[in-house]
């Protein structure tokens, strides 16, 4: 029997009504529990399965000093390896793009002959977005690394004491940060360009300029359009997450052992009044990491989500593990003087002890390929590479 005024038209709109308003509840579910997680997006996005992505083979790594970044470039040239992808290397003996001259695209091996061919760029530069643009294609991703600079600064005094004239000068880190204008001498910048906002001049900006706050937003708008990532050393695990993410790669492309850290006791204890100093001292480095450490946790709650990235860090730290009892007979990094092959030693440098690996001996020829190039250090994988590529030219000496 009909309800009073209950015609079948009047049902299908009860129904259809009811059937959105469903809808909404449901998508207004997802939503609160999307926003749980810390992941910015939509209830629609979230109704829609991802589009299958393409992994990413024209890649320019901006190798910044101390920030982990040759750990970064042992990945990229192992994919580019597994990829047969052209690197832009280094032109005749140097291990480095005319660093700490700005690079011009004349800086890279057989550029006049393979002009705007090249696929990876990762070795040491100073960086000239016009001039990098000549050498890699015009849909490259471009990203960099930045760390703390009060650890980076520690760093950098022990690794180039006996290189840098305001390091030489000082007995120790404590007394450069104390008093660094009386070591400090801005016109012997190619020597000193490591005491003093070594991040703000790898990105190719004036490292001595005054701390103007219209300049530093500036730099800081042209560095985003020009890179489409910014990682943080200081969560180097979550930025190979977000990397891997954003170039469409596997897990086992960034997947790392560790590459030219240094032992414990060469580590320089700071006071929170150093730390305060060398946030006034390395001020513009100290603005550069804090505006990109934001956007780098930004990115991630946009595109992975707080929940997702831990998972995957746990993955990565699994795999690392994995490999780590697979190839290493200590299982950990050695000292230099615990290295047996002297194949890969790493380069020493001032008063830091660089360390590297001791791979097993009892591995297959396949896994003794995959172990070698995880540990291989920056120097001799950049030998490798120009041999492999430009088998004419006189190889590389380490």
């Amino acid at each position: 029997m009909k309800s009073p005024g209950c015609t079948p038209r009047h049902v299908r709109c009860l129904l259809l009504f009811s059937f959105f308003l469903g809808l909404t509840c449901l998508s207004a579910f997802f939503h609160m529990k999307n926003k749980n997680y810390g992941i910015s997006k939509s209830h629609e996005e979230l109704l829609v399965p991802p589009m299958p992505c393409r992994a990413k083979t024209n890649v320019m790594f901006l190798k910044t000093h101390k920030t982990g970044s040759s750990t970064v470039l042992n990945i990229m040239f192992r994919f580019a390896e597994k990829y047969n992808l052209t690197v832009a290397l280094p032109a005749d003996q140097l291990f480095h793009l005319g660093y700490p001259k700005t690079f011009v695209a004349q800086f890279v091996e057989g550029f006049e002959t393979i002009g705007q061919n090249y696929n990876i760029m990762c070795n040491h530069l100073r960086f000239n977005p016009l001039e990098v643009k000549r050498v890699m294609a015009a849909n490259t991703f471009y990203f960099s690394i930045l760390r703390n600079p009060i650890p980076l600064l520690e760093s950098s005094y022990v690794y180039y004491k006996n290189n840098v004239p305001s390091f030489r000068s000082s007995r120790n880190v404590k007394e450069f940060v104390a008093s660094p204008t009386k070591y400090y001498h801005p016109a012997d910048y190619r020597e000193n360009i490591y005491a003093r906002n070594i991040m703000w001049f790898d990105f190719g900006y004036n490292n001595n300029a005054k701390d103007d706050t219209r300049y530093t937003q500036a730099v800081l708008k042209e560095i985003e359009q020009n890179f489409h990532l910014i990682l943080i050393a200081d969560y180097f695990d979550e930025s190979m997450i977000l990397l891997k993410h954003a170039l469409c790669w596997d897990l086992d492309d960034v997947i790392y052992f560790k590459l030219n850290s240094r032992s414990r006791d060469t580590v320089q204890t700071l006071s929170p009044e150093d730390e305060e100093r060398i946030k006034a001292w390395c001020s513009l480095d100290w603005k550069l990491y804090l505006h990109f450490n934001q956007s780098f946790w930004r990115r991630i709650e946009k595109t992975i989500g707080l929940k997702v990235l831990e998972k995957e860090v746990d993955n990565l730290r699994t795999r690392q593990k994995e490999l780590m009892e697979t190839c290493l007979s200590e299982q950990e990094a050695v000292r230099k003087d615990q290295i047996r092959n002297r194949a890969f030693l790493p380069f020493q440098s001032g008063a830091a002890d660089i360390l590297g690996y001791n791979l097993r001996q009892d591995l297959d020829n396949r896994t003794m390929r995959i172990c070698e190039k995880m540990v291989r250090p920056e120097l001799q994988y950049t030998s490798y590479l120009y041999a492999v590529q430009h088998p004419h030219k006189k190889r590389k000496e380490v």
